[in-house]
């Protein structure tokens, strides 16, 4: 069985947060959570919590053992982006875009488990 968390409208660029993610994709649980709390990146805290909500979701929802989970699929797709202006030289602006993130974490137990890595 599949569950998910989503974090929406979370304010770091989508592109950071994939960084992290891509340590942490097909990995068991557990690892995942210690890697997390070893990452140097600011997306971290971020994505455990997230992590975190989903296997509380699959436990809670689905009674599925949180030992038993991996993360099967995680992602971060690209939210609104808030345009801020700079000023600049001469009297003229450059666009300052700050972009914002919908991180998405899906866990699964063994049974789901397909053999591919994602």
């Amino acid at each position: 069985m599949k569950v998910r968390a989503q974090a929406k409208y979370v304010r770091q660029s989508p592109s950071k947060v994939r960084l992290v993610l891509d340590l942490v994709r097909g990995m068991p649980v557990e690892d995942a959570r210690a890697t997390l709390d070893f990452t140097n990146r600011r997306a971290a805290p971020t994505i455990k919590k997230v992590l975190e909500s989903a296997v509380a979701n699959a436990e809670h929802n689905f009674a599925l053992d949180a030992e038993e989970l991996f993360i099967a699929e995680a992602y971060a797709d690209e939210g609104p982006t808030l345009k801020r202006w700079r000023p600049r030289a001469r009297g003229r602006a450059t666009r300052i875009n700050k972009r914002t993130s919908h991180i998405t974490i899906v866990v699964a137990d063994d049974d789901d488990f397909d053999g591919e890595d994602s």
